[in-house]
């Protein structure tokens, strides 16, 4: 079975991955986390975790779907090449794509929302002066999938991992994140 690749990049939100990591556990859906280099990557909150393999050096051909989180201060990441043209490389009309927060920035600078309806957490000024986002495809919904691409608001967080891992088809307890 192919893995889901979580990518990790400095500032990530350790929240927004939460539920997707639960459901992908439930599911027994292997993941390998992914980093820009083998340096240890500090999260929002302060958790720093090692990658399993870096943008530069991991075997594409294990992977079938892809979870990018949003990051606290995404100014930094503005310009990585290296992450726009791994996700070039990567992100097929078949690799499932689950992108919340900001990280959508990174998939509508590499070309591939492009046609896609999408949601962001970002302000729709950052969204204009970004300049990258076909803002007549925004929709304001928490959670939005137009076919292979899943994109959120990060307060959509639980029904982000719940819509990914339907669309893995894993099997998995929804029950265990509503809350009752």
């Amino acid at each position: 079975m192919k893995k889901t690749a979580i990518m990790l990049y400095p500032q990530f939100s350790e929240y927004e991955l939460s539920v997707v990591l639960s459901i992908l556990m439930q599911g027994n859906k292997s993941i390998i986390t992914v980093g820009l280099n083998n340096q240890p990557i500090r999260g929002e909150s302060g958790l720093t975790c090692v990658a399993d393999t870096t943008i530069s050096e991991i075997n594409i051909e294990e992977i079938d779907s892809i979870v990018l989180p949003g990051c606290l201060d995404i100014e930094p990441l503005l310009d990585e090449e290296g992450l726009d043209k791994f996700l070039k490389q990567v992100v097929s009309s078949e690799t499932i794509v689950a992108s919340i927060s900001s990280s959508p920035y990174f998939l509508a600078k590499a070309g591939l929302l492009t046609g896609k309806k999408y949601t962001v957490g970002l302000p729709m000024e950052a969204i204009e002066k970004l300049g990258v986002f076909e803002k007549e495809n925004y929709c304001p919904d928490l959670v939005v999938q137009d076919g292979n691409m899943i994109t959120a608001r990060g307060s959509g967080f639980i029904k982000f991992g719940v819509c990914l891992g339907k669309a893995l088809n894993l099997d998995f307890d929804e029950s265990w994140y509503q809350e009752t």
